[in-house]
């Protein structure tokens, strides 16, 4: 994973409050052992009628909203159970960020810990780049990771981001890069706990030895 500082590319409005993760990715499409082909169940219900076909008024299936990066959602994204194949399913899509007045708690974790972005921005904020981003001409929003803000065609908000969570998005690390990018603080505490307590080193094989 490379260093990255924004995110940038058209961005689609899905104003749609408590878009859950039942609705983000339908249950036939967790049926598999890996995370292929999840992308052919994002948002199916929204974008398929019940013979297959494209709902041509759905925003994911017009032409000007085609490579979409970004979606401009409403409060609440994400809420229901805690299906990460949710997540899976938008990034397969192109989805790199999620901006919305609110999200699901575990919704939340499972994109951040994928390096899916999401920014929580208040509600006249979303409304804002929303109105920009629903007219096809001034639909591209950019999100700067460094500085956290989120700028469409008239509109720029401040959205909040941990300091681990921007860490790994400027850095592109994912969790275990994370960890191992802790690998000398981790060495430095294995040695200190060993030296203090040498006695807890072999406990296990001492124990066995004594039982044998």
């Amino acid at each position: 994973m490379s260093e990255r500082g924004a995110i940038e590319g058209i961005a689609a409005p899905l104003p749609i409050g408590n878009l859950d993760t039942d609705q983000i990715m339908p249950k036939q499409f967790l049926r598999g052992i890996d995370k292929a082909g999840l992308d052919k169940g994002l948002l199916h219900d929204l974008r398929f009628d019940a013979a297959g076909e494209p709902r041509r008024a759905f925003v994911l299936n017009r032409a000007e909203y085609a490579d979409c990066r970004i979606l401009i959602g409403g409060e609440n994204f994400g809420c229901g159970s805690s299906r990460e194949h949710a997540v899976w399913g938008l990034l397969q899509y192109g989805i790199e960020a999620i901006v919305a007045p609110s999200f699901g708690e575990i919704f939340y974790s499972n994109a951040m810990n994928n390096r899916l972005l999401l920014a929580s921005l208040p509600q006249a904020a979303v409304d804002g780049i929303f109105s920009d981003v629903s007219n096809p001409l001034t639909n591209r929003v950019t999100i700067d990771i460094h500085d956290r803000i989120v700028r469409s065609r008239n509109h720029a908000a401040h959205f909040s981001l941990s300091s681990r969570h921007h860490r790994m998005f400027v850095e592109g690390l994912d969790l275990v890069g994370s960890s191992l990018a802790q690998r000398g603080a981790i060495a430095e505490f294995e040695q200190a706990h060993w030296a203090k307590q040498p006695w807890l080193r072999a406990v296990a094989t001492v124990t066995r030895e004594r039982l044998g």
